[in-house]
């Protein structure tokens, strides 16, 4: 009988559900609707219905009950009571590797086909493996941090006292269990900025001078930001960001890290600002930039039922845009660190494509942040540099 309303409370939240908006928006207002179902009632339905997306566009003609029995066999690798009662034959093998899952599924549904849960495989960057990137959308991302120097100890006492696992990745990085409750374990310390791990790979390709001046472009929370104040904190920031309430809160989150010395600019940069930045010329940029976010969704993957891959044309031509109007204030010999959540080239090796030929930055390196491969957000990332303005009366060597 549980396993049964389990079922009917996953079809209520999928018939209310509106499709255009966030899972992790719409649920907490489902859940206030219904204060009948307890916290494990929430932790159940949160766990069918985001597991049900993960099957992304997989046996679109199948009915949604029997596409959920697939997508918690897949995403599970031990058995429950909801799969145990639906699919005892499946509950049995729930601990099978995900290709020996695969094969089971197939003799039931023989149009199963791992391609179809992400249909774009050909848009997809150079460097990243297809299968693996595929087969992480079953897998439910970690949960990471970034401690602040000093604090590892304290940091990971803590966390042991409360029995939360978590494994040391380097650089200060923590990974955790995806909804470890930080705010009770932690209630007033600033002793770590929750990042993600390939977000905070980003910083090897900053590489900030002691006194230099950054603009942080799209800085939206300022994750970037701080981690360029990790490595340099005297250096003198330009934030920006379209969304003036998103900087408000970049407002406290800087003074909790100790940041203090910033100046803060609300700008389109999709048109000419330079009213707003008068002569400024900046020693780096970091342009964070918009995009379709195909490289978070296995944290949102309700995403892939909503993408249409035309959009990122609409993306491309803004990342150009802005591209555009940031490199005017780079300085000669500077870089651009451009960076996306996207797993599509449009996004991401045509946007370096274009800085170089129609901006004429010089590429030094780029990279696909592969986060698929450690439960972790899949990035792009790329240094450009400004060619070097040649002496007075001479060329370069």
């Amino acid at each position: 009988m549980k396993a049964i309303n389990q079922l009917k409370t996953f079809q209520r939240i999928l018939g209310e559900y509106p499709a255009d908006t966030p899972l992790g928006k719409f649920l907490p207002g489902f859940y206030r609707q219904n204060k009948q179902m307890g916290s494990t009632d929430r932790r159940v339905a949160g766990r069918l219905i985001y597991n049900y997306f993960r099957l992304g566009r997989a046996l679109p003609d199948v009915p949604a009950e029997d596409r959920l029995m697939v997508a918690e066999f897949l995403c599970n690798t031990q058995s429950n009571s909801f799969l145990q009662h639906f699919k005892p034959d499946w509950a049995a093998c729930v601990g099978f590797g995900v290709d020996e899952k695969i094969n089971l599924i197939k003799a039931t549904y023989p149009d199963f086909k791992l391609e179809d849960v992400f249909p774009w495989v050909p848009q997809l960057s150079a460097g990243i493996d297809r299968d693996a990137f595929l087969k992480s959308f079953f897998i439910q991302p970690d949960l990471f941090i970034r401690v602040a120097k000093g604090y590892e100890a304290q940091v990971k006492t803590e966390l042991t006292k409360a029995g939360v696992t978590f494994k040391d990745e380097g650089d200060n990085c923590l990974s955790l269990p995806n909804g470890s409750r930080l705010e009770t374990i932690f209630p007033k310390q600033h002793w770590f900025e929750v990042q993600d791990l390939s977000s905070q790979q980003t910083a090897n390709y900053f590489k900030p001078q002691k006194w230099d001046s950054w603009w942080d472009a799209c800085a939206a929370s300022g994750g970037k930001s701080l981690l360029l104040h990790s490595l340099q904190p005297d250096i003198k920031l330009v934030v920006s960001d379209i969304r003036e309430s998103i900087l408000s809160n970049l407002d406290e989150r800087f003074q909790n890290a100790g940041l203090r010395k910033y100046q803060k600019k609300v700008m389109d940069l999709t048109e000419n600002n330079e009213q707003l930045l008068y002569n400024y010329e900046f020693d780096g940029i970091i342009l964070d930039a918009p995009c379709s976010g195909s490289g978070t969704w296995g944290r949102t993957p309700e995403m892939i039922s909503q993408f249409e891959i035309h959009k990122t044309d609409f993306f491309k031509r803004l990342q150009q845009a802005i591209a555009t109007n940031v490199a005017k204030h780079l300085k000669p010999g500077k870089p651009l660190i451009y960076i996306t959540c996207s797993a599509f080239k449009a996004e991401n090796e045509d946007a370096v494509n274009y800085i170089t030929k129609q901006l004429g930055l010089q590429l030094e390196e780029m990279k696909v942040l592969t986060g698929y491969e450690h439960k972790a957000d899949t990035m792009f990332v790329a240094r450009l540099v400004k060619a070097p303005q040649p002496p007075e009366g001479g060329v370069l060597e």
